[in-house]
């Protein structure tokens, strides 16, 4: 098939694939953007479990760019549900007319820089092959869904549902099994209880989640929003995490015993997880003492609100409060349901699947109808390993993160001329509509300076192993680092684990790569030469 002509080429119509198009259209490139799904959303249009929701409040989990939207666009309750926010992405594709640059129900199967053209030749699941001046992969943080290595899997004769993969199913009579109880998890347990007849959670690693504050909107709130939206996304930029909460610095231990519950119980009942992190005290992500505060309180008010005594020493975790904060809508709550039960695995491991259920270590075998993995994702750079991207001297980017994914600025990697990637490795720790906007800024600011050079952009071996230092020298006294999660790539088995995240806040980022624009990209190559 003869290849397709464009100057860029967009992997993927989610958030960031859909504003890095519009970004690229306004610099009058000849854009286009694929997507594998038969419609836009990325992660918003996978991930249809139920209760899906945003962790990030209604009114900052949206384009900040487009004002008029700000204003009038309408929600109604302080999160945002999966259909929600995919009826918020497809609004923004058709109003903006994004649509004649999108390409649905294609998949990029294998992109290679071609050196002596020095254009990118991407080959496609439907055959159509694209030959791109510039690559921007917006594959999405969380896509590649991660599958639990337990044996036996495939023999369950009941349902086996992957919460990336929901059918349409009536499970109301049915026997329902949930391993996982990270976010997803949570949020699938919460929003099935009420609908099926039996509902057992299987928890290995309970995790700590403060209440979300989930809720109708008044219009007095709505109205106090809108005429503050300046401000709002002014100190937004201004801010580490991005999440519209206050980020106080008093220390934990700086308080009395009694003033100190008070404090977390006032940002408990407020809601959101990045809130009760960051928004009580300054110390709980440094100080392991201060951080221990907020377990206990947390178990305290596991212990308050399930009643069964078993249950709820089941539902407290042994390690720190150090995963990505979560929150849910009444978590705990579905615990006190005669529906509900949870089997401890820390007690009683699993050993394997069988037709059946699930039988555990006592040869005890609980019989399920329905089996829901909601074991999370591949997150950051899992998406990337499943595609062939070869760059300069045909060396792929599987061998550049074998010993650990790395990017210069979380966009850019050094052999890959002209490719860049959004929510990639070592991106801003923080709110991803804005984090994506941050990382589209600069990836434009990129590949506009090319376009005034010769056409040809790609990040320095030494800029990028400074930034993987940068970022490792950040997590030094986290206590995330004490966990096993997906922040760090420990949840996939034999995957070496690596800093995923730039954790110096997101006004950092943007203070960092605005010099490097200021100083004139020096992170990056510029090649004098003629473009081809």
């Amino acid at each position: 098939m003869a290849e397709t002509l464009c100057d860029a080429l967009v992997v993927g119509a989610g958030l960031g694939g859909i504003y890095q198009t519009l970004k690229l259209r306004a610099l009058h490139l000849h854009v286009v953007c694929i997507e594998s799904a038969p419609e836009v959303g990325g992660t918003w249009y996978w991930n249809r479990y139920p209760g899906a929701m945003s962790d990030t409040e209604s009114y900052l989990y949206r384009y900040s760019w487009d004002k008029e939207d700000l204003q009038t666009y309408p929600w109604d309750k302080h999160y945002l549900y999966q259909p929600d926010i995919l009826r918020y992405i497809k609004h923004v594709v058709d109003k903006h007319d994004v649509r004649k640059q999108i390409l649905l129900d294609t998949t990029m199967e294998t992109a290679t820089w071609n050196e002596q053209e020095e254009r990118w030749v991407i080959k496609c699941n439907t055959g159509k092959v694209f030959s791109a001046r510039y690559l921007v992969n917006a594959l999405g943080i969380l896509s590649k869904p991660n599958y639990p290595n337990i044996t036996g899997l495939q023999n369950f004769q009941g349902d086996l549902i992957h919460t990336t993969s929901w059918p349409e199913i009536d499970l109301s009579s049915k026997r329902v099994g949930v391993i996982g109880n990270g976010s997803t998890g949570i949020q699938v347990l919460t929003a099935l209880a009420p609908k099926v007849k039996k509902l057992i959670s299987f928890q290995r690693s309970p995790q700590y989640s403060v209440p979300s504050g989930q809720g109708p909107v008044t219009k007095e709130y709505r109205a106090w929003v809108n005429n503050n939206y300046d401000d709002i996304y002014e100190q937004v930029w201004k801010s580490s995490t991005a999440f519209g909460v206050p980020e106080v610095s008093r220390p934990t231990m700086s308080v009395s015993p009694e003033e100190r519950r008070e404090i977390f119980e006032q940002v408990w009942n407020q809601g959101n997880g990045f809130r009760f992190m960051f928004s009580a005290f300054g110390d709980l992500t440094t100080s392991v003492e201060a951080n221990q505060e907020a377990c206990k309180f947390i178990h305290s008010k596991i212990d308050e609100i399930v009643k069964d005594p078993k249950k709820a020493k089941a539902l407290k975790p042994t390690e720190l409060y150090a995963r990505r904060p979560l929150c849910d809508n009444g978590y705990y709550e579905i615990f006190n349901r005669d529906n509900v039960e949870i089997v401890d695995l820390r007690q009683k491991p699993i050993t394997e699947v069988v037709p059946a259920g699930v039988k555990l270590s006592d040869d005890t075998i609980v019989e399920l109808d329905t089996l829901v993995l909601a074991t999370g994702f591949d997150a950051l750079d899992g998406s990337y390993l499943r595609v062939a991207i070869k760059g300069q001297q045909g060396r792929t980017l599987r061998d550049h993160w074998k010993g650990g994914a790395t990017t210069y600025a979380g966009v850019a990697c050094a052999g890959f001329p002209n490719m860049f990637v959004i929510s990639g490795p070592q991106g801003p720790f923080a709110n991803f509509p804005c984090t994506i906007e941050s990382e589209v800024n600069f990836v434009t600011e990129c590949i506009e300076r090319a376009e005034n050079g010769t056409g040809y952009i790609v990040a320095k071996a030494e800029a990028e192993k400074d930034w993987l230092d940068l970022c490792n020298h950040l997590t030094e006294g986290s206590v995330f680092k004490s966990t096993r999660s997906w922040i760090f790539g420990q949840n996939i088995e034999g995957r070496e684990p690596s800093v995923k995240f730039f954790f110096g806040g997101l006004a950092a980022y943007i203070a960092r790569t605005k010099d490097e624009v200021d100083a004139g990209f020096p992170s990056f190559d510029l090649m004098d030469r003629p473009r081809i």
